[in-house]
């Protein structure tokens, strides 16, 4: 038998030759396996979208409803990038695949089921736009609005657009808004990272990490999305300009700035100041940060002198009402640091015993993002000679300044969070033996910090989704309410409440002092007579909604029985008219008794 006799020189040769062969076939197709593993994970992702029961949604939002394929999806992308990122031969552009089919799937799931635009402020920012497209520019007889007047940017961005469009309002793009500014960021976060190094593990780990992590979800259609975009931009321009960047030079020897790049710096330093307020103030310390090392200076020095002069001048003109009314509260908090990290709303009742949960979640996830990158920076010395633990660091100094609604401290977050990727990328994965199963193994983290986000990201979908029926009832009421009529509404979960804020006045029950909140707890019949007095010259239309009825649940703004009382005293209500019923919303409309002679 051939088995038994002795082999030949050429067999034993060919044996390891096959072997080889087989392997390298083996290792080939497990590489186009991973690159061809994200058209399969959009393929499940839509499939999962297809019988999702919004209404069953909680306490927990659309963590509750999200069928069990969708979370398979979403672990195989996480274990899919690992294998693609320890794996040299598998090119940047299956990894930019990677990170955009995480973008879908975390910022355009809700675009795809929801039949409304997401979040209260979003529909605020669309009737700023519709406002400012009828008057041709600011918007008169809204002092409630006016801040918007002062930094019109981002809204007269969109006017422009719909003008060259020929749309009529920006709502059938506005709900897109998350899925554009995520997908837009990518080309800064990929200079920023190139600009500190060539180790395309450490520069695609970073963008991954940014996205896994970004839960404060200012990337909605508002003024913030647009100001941050601009503001990472800006500073992945100066860090590529930077001595210590490793981005190929300009010229010889040369890191000053061109012409044509340092105009389109300041320009878009102009769109920011000219967009928001806060970040401008941000892009400051940041750039002063940088300055803090003398050989950035060349480069640091006049885009700091220019982002001073701009901001200055429009807080000084354009903006100069809001600063004198505010500037003694901005004093005051100066001096008060300690309360600008924590600040929110009167609460009488308690919030839903997931949504602390869900706090805690957040604030464990910033915390962790945080002490890694501090690690980072204190185990990794090259860190230190590059721009990002100043970069990291600065955003935080403004805590001392100004609490932001009591937003402070998430917005730092937001804004650290770019060199935050970064360094935790570099600690996790740095350079070594077993490459790529030390890649394999950091899949655990990936997954614990993505599923962090989408505890903050989603848990909150019950009040900031909406129904048709609840935008068809409020359309209903500012549509019908004459000018001078008074809009109320339970609290700012109402979408579409503000379109023609120029012409109707408004009230949220949650948004009133914490004495007049108490008064509508106890006696709701008397808070309501209340409300209709102050505009005793035109009717009142009070709205009862589905989203409305879960931020209560969900933050806790009223006892529980406070409205469930209101449906029943409404009805009952002398002068209180129901107008408006379908099986999310409710009008009721009060007109006031005639005065004598009129």
């Amino acid at each position: 038998m051939r088995g038994e006799l002795a082999r030949s020189p050429a067999e034993d040769a060919a044996v390891p030759v096959a072997t080889r062969e087989g392997r390298a076939r083996g290792s080939a197709l497990g590489r186009w396996a991973i690159r061809l593993l994200p058209l399969a994970v959009v393929a499940f992702w839509l499939l999962s979208l297809r019988d999702v029961n919004l209404r069953a949604m909680g306490d927990l939002g659309l963590l509750q409803v999200l069928p069990v394929l969708f979370w398979v999806a979403l672990g195989l992308l996480v274990l899919g990038f690992c294998l693609a990122l320890g794996d040299r031969r598998i090119g940047n552009g299956w990894l930019l695949a990677y990170v955009l089919t995480l973008i879908g799937m975390v910022h355009a799931t809700p675009s795809i089921l929801y039949p409304e635009l997401r979040y209260s402020w979003g529909w605020k920012h669309v009737a700023v736009v519709d406002a400012m497209l009828r008057h041709n520019g600011p918007v008169p007889y809204a002092p409630e609005f006016d801040i918007y007047d002062q930094w019109p940017g981002f809204f007269q961005v969109n006017v422009l657009f719909l003008r060259l469009t020929g749309l009529d309002s920006p709502l059938g793009y506005a709900e897109w808004a998350q899925p554009f500014f995520n997908v837009a960021l990518i080309g800064p976060l990929l200079l920023i990272y190139r600009s500190v190094t060539r180790d395309r593990r450490l520069i695609w780990g970073g963008v991954w990490i940014y996205y896994s992590c970004s839960w404060v979800g200012q990337d909605y259609f508002a003024p913030q999305a647009l100001a941050f975009l601009l503001f990472v931009t800006v500073i992945a321009l100066v860090m590529r300009q930077l001595p210590t960047s490793t981005l190929p030079r300009t010229g010889p020897g040369d890191r000053s700035w061109p012409v044509g790049r340092l105009i389109a710096v300041l320009l878009m330093t102009a769109a920011i100041a000219s967009s928001h307020q806060l970040t401008p103030v941000m892009l400051i310390t940041a750039l002063a940060a940088l300055s803090l090392p003398r050989r950035n200076r060349r480069v640091t020095g006049p885009v700091l002198l220019g982002a001073v002069v701009i901001t200055v001048a429009w807080d000084a003109t354009v903006a100069r009402p809001y600063m004198a009314e505010n500037i003694k509260g901005m004093l005051r908090e100066l001096v008060s640091p300690d309360a600008n990290v924590t600040s929110g709303l009167y609460r009488l009742g308690t919030a839903a015993p997931a949504q602390v949960f869900v706090a805690w979640v957040d604030r464990a996830l910033s915390g962790a993002v945080l002490l890694l990158a501090v690690i980072a920076v204190l185990y990794l010395r090259w860190t230190r000679r590059t721009g990002l633990p100043l970069l990291l660091l600065s955003p935080f100094l403004l805590l001392a300044a100004n609490s932001y609604g009591g937003e402070m401290i998430f917005r730092a977050y937001l804004f650290a969070l770019p060199a935050a990727a970064f360094l935790i990328s570099a600690l996790v994965f740095r350079r070594g033996h077993r490459l790529r199963w030390r890649t394999l193994a950091v899949f655990p983290l990936l997954l614990l910090m993505l599923g962090s986000l989408l505890f903050a990201y989603y848990s909150k979908e019950a009040m900031n989704s909406f129904t048709r029926q609840e935008a068809t009832a409020i359309r209903y009421a500012v549509a019908t309410a004459p000018t001078g009529s008074q809009l109320v509404s339970i609290s700012g979960a109402a979408p579409g409440l503000d379109m023609q804020y120029d012409q109707h006045y408004r009230t949220h029950f949650n948004l009133q002092r914490s004495f007049d909140v108490q008064q509508q707890a106890r006696d709701l019949r008397s808070a309501l007579v209340g409300v209709t007095e102050t505009n005793a010259s035109a009717p009142t239309f009070v709205i009862v909604n589905k989203a409305a009825f879960a931020d209560n649940r969900l933050n806790g703004l009223f006892p529980a029985e406070t409205l469930d009382h209101l449906k029943t005293v409404l009805p009952k209500m002398q002068r209180f008219t129901l107008v408006y019923r379908n099986d999310d919303a409710e009008v009721y409309r009060y007109d006031p008794p005639l005065r004598r002679g009129s």
